[in-house]
């Protein structure tokens, strides 16, 4: 049968017959390919997704980074100033009575970097107008608590801030300043 299709030059059944072949053959290849490419951006968008929504972990080993900042001598920082310390992401804040806080420079409210107004003497959040004493403690909502605070410590008249991990807190407690002891 099949000779004598192939010999027939304008026949109706050999275009069909070569139709179906190619077209079948065509049309399962796309079927194919089209499922597969389905597949692998159904896989990337879980993936995405995914990533979205999980919070990151980070591990942390000793000897990664140094979570110790050596803010510097005692005597480099006067009576009520404010020194911005970018790398730790903290204000080492010298009070009126000597005593120094490291305060966070991350508003309570929704995370903005607060900078401090040395005209005005308070930090102002650039986001919602939350304003902050030269301690931390809300001036002007919407913030809902104190800036965090770091612990710090001194040691040989040298300021050290511990970054490793933020102290939350609802408001300013004299426990939180740290002095340099006298001789």
């Amino acid at each position: 049968m099949k000779k004598v299709i192939d010999k027939m030059p304008n026949s109706d059944l050999k275009k069909e017959m070569k139709k179906t072949k190619e077209g079948t053959s065509r049309r399962s290849f796309f079927s194919i390919l089209w499922i597969g490419l389905g597949i692998v951006a159904f896989i990337e968008l879980i993936g995405v997704v995914t990533a979205f929504l999980l919070p990151r972990k980070k591990s942390v080993k000793a000897g990664d980074y140094a979570t110790i900042i050596d803010a510097g001598p005692v005597d480099k920082f006067p009576k009520e100033s404010v020194t911005a310390f970018i790398r730790g992401k903290f204000y080492l804040c010298r009070l009126e009575d000597g005593g120094f806080l490291a305060v966070s420079r991350k508003c309570t409210h929704l995370g903005c970097t607060v900078p401090w107004s040395d005209k005005d003497k308070k930090f102002v959040c650039p986001c919602h107008a939350s304003a902050f004493d030269i301690k931390g403690e809300v001036i002007s909502p919407p913030a809902p608590r104190a800036l965090d605070v770091y612990h710090l410590y001194i040691e040989n008249n040298i300021v050290k801030v511990d970054i490793g991990k933020r102290i939350k807190r609802s408001g300013f407690r004299t426990d939180q300043v740290v002095y340099v002891k006298k001789a």
